[in-house]
């Protein structure tokens, strides 16, 4: 070995990110490997590799002991102490067995082992590298397509964009750069697989970061996302600063920086929204842009009916229910859309059978037991009046009528829901 050598492994170094030092070692153990089968020697050595001045030495190592047993790997204490005095029983002795022909020979036999132990430091510090950025985003020129998965290139490896992590809207066109989501990353006997995504939540998080500067200094968190990518997402969001709107920040003056998303995701509809830890405001901010009018929560089987007005129904709902789904996931929620006129049939479908019910308990309906009541009530006073010659403040009588938002309200309550109204608009009149 010379200097040159010792220059290579410095370019190398600086070139492909692989320390020296790792280099070295390989190359120690490449040249012990090339010596014992170029020289059929079963000694014990190693070779030591001087890395300014590129000299290289075979050592021998023999342990020392009182009584040898096999001369390849054991010296005398005797024979130890002719080398040095001060070598004692378990020390270790060392002696140069340099071979003079030892140099092209072992370095060419050397060569692949190193440049393997070169190809695995690469592929360790790139495994490292994209490892360290998993759930971060990326970017990457569009190679080619495969079997309907496309290739990228990220610079240093090659990701894979499957199919199952492509966004339906997107065509993937060489040369092409995209910004995506590192879903996985594991080692291989080929090197590093990266696997990225257009579809994951994630991306669209990561894309606030990069937009929205109080999204990326936490002033402003995304609480949750729920997606389909290429078609509409909603992202919840929450500010632990009073002053700032957390749902202003995200969309920007006059859209600015929501826009800037919509146009990377190419035209993926975004509603954000504001985070409630009251579940009824927040499944009403769900379900935005359609206006709700009131949330009843069941928090036992989780479970929210909305109301909304007649005009808002097939907009709270959605396309084919994607409105309602997308709410449904980033709530947690299971919810129940109805008109404000089929909140009204159905408590109407509900008093008409609570009157059968009572008629066929009492035998008559409810306005007849009304008017026998009252009119039970009125014989009671004349009675009295007769009697005292005036009507007294007893006989005063105070009529118990039905309230349908009374009732409504204490159903509600008795089924363990929780009534919010979304303004201070009835529902209905009694």
């Amino acid at each position: 070995m010379n200097f040159e050598v010792i220059q290579a492994l410095e370019e190398l170094e600086r070139e492909r990110g692989v320390s020296k030092a790792v280099l070295l070692e390989a190359l120690e153990a490449a040249l012990v490997s090339a010596f014992k089968r170029h020289y059929g020697s079963t000694q014990n050595v190693r070779v030591d590799l001087d890395g300014s001045a590129g000299m290289i030495k075979v050592l021998a190592r023999k342990a020392v002991v009182e009584k040898v047993s096999d001369p390849k790997t054991e010296i005398s204490l005797e024979d130890a102490r002719r080398i040095d005095p001060s070598y004692n029983i378990g020390d270790t002795v060392e002696t140069e067995v340099t071979p003079k022909e030892f140099g092209r020979i072992a370095a060419q036999t050397a060569k692949q082992v190193v440049v393997q132990r070169i190809r695995e430091a690469e592929r360790d510090i790139i495994f490292e590298e994209y490892a360290n950025r998993l759930g971060d985003i990326i970017t990457g020129r569009i190679q080619r397509v495969e079997d309907r998965n496309v290739m990228v290139d990220l610079g240093r490896v090659e990701a894979i964009l499957p199919y199952s992590e492509q966004m339906r809207t997107e065509r993937y066109e060489a040369g092409q750069r995209v910004k995506m989501y590192i879903v996985d990353v594991k080692k291989t006997t080929k090197g590093p697989v990266v696997t990225v995504s257009r579809t994951h939540p994630g991306l669209l998080k990561r894309l606030f970061e990069l937009e929205v500067p109080e999204v990326y200094d936490g002033t402003v968190e995304i609480k949750a996302i729920a997606r389909e990518a290429g078609a509409r997402s909603k992202v919840a969001v929450y500010s632990y600063d009073e002053n700032v709107d957390p749902v202003g920040a995200c969309v920007g003056h006059r859209g600015t920086r929501i826009q800037s998303i919509v146009a990377e995701l190419k035209g993926e509809k975004i509603d954000v929204i504001e985070w409630s830890e009251n579940p009824a405001v927040f499944v009403a901010n769900s379900l935005s842009p359609a206006k709700v009018l009131a949330v009843s929560t069941n928090e036992e089987y989780k479970i929210a009916r909305v109301i909304v007005p007649n005009s808002q129904l097939s907009l709270a709902i959605g396309r084919e229910g994607q409105n309602a789904r997308l709410a449904a996931r980033i709530t947690g929620w299971k919810i129940d859309i109805k008109s404000e006129a089929q909140y009204l049939e159905m408590v109407a479908e509900a008093e008409a059978l609570e009157a059968a019910r009572r008629e066929q308990e009492y035998g008559y309906d409810e306005d007849e037991l009304a008017e026998s009541e009252y009119a039970n009530a009125g014989s009671a006073g004349a009675e009295e009046f007769g009697e005292n010659g005036d009507m007294t403040d007893g006989a005063d009588i105070e009529y118990g009528g039905f309230d349908s938002d009374t009732d409504e309200e204490a159903e509600s309550q008795a089924a363990g829901g929780q009534h919010v109204g979304a303004g201070n608009q009835a529902l209905h009149e009694g």
